[in-house]
């Protein structure tokens, strides 16, 4: 089952997650929310859209931006919406 790793902690898990360029997609349910602290930062893909952003907290250490997703995402990038995905420090085991 794919699950995300950050700083020693599962953040995420899930055996119902997609792949869309390489990433693995969770579903949003699948998320340690007391781990999220909010975002300003937005960035734009062609294909997706306006993508949002998390950080991870677990009170000593972070992890800016190190969670993504599509709030309102595009009609052909519509399997992305309730979910999310991890970069920088955040390692995503098969």
């Amino acid at each position: 089952m794919p699950k995300a790793m950050w700083n020693n902690i599962v953040v995420a898990e899930s055996d119902d997650t997609v792949v869309v360029e390489g990433n693995h997609y969770f579903p949003r349910g699948a998320l340690r929310e007391d781990l999220l602290r909010a975002s300003s930062t937005h960035t734009f893909c062609p294909w997706k859209g306006v993508a949002s952003y998390y950080t991870l907290e677990d009170g000593a250490e972070r992890s800016e931006d190190a969670v993504w997703y599509y709030p309102e995402p595009k009609p052909e990038a519509e399997m992305v919406r309730d979910r999310v995905a991890f970069w920088k420090d955040v390692q995503v085991i098969d």
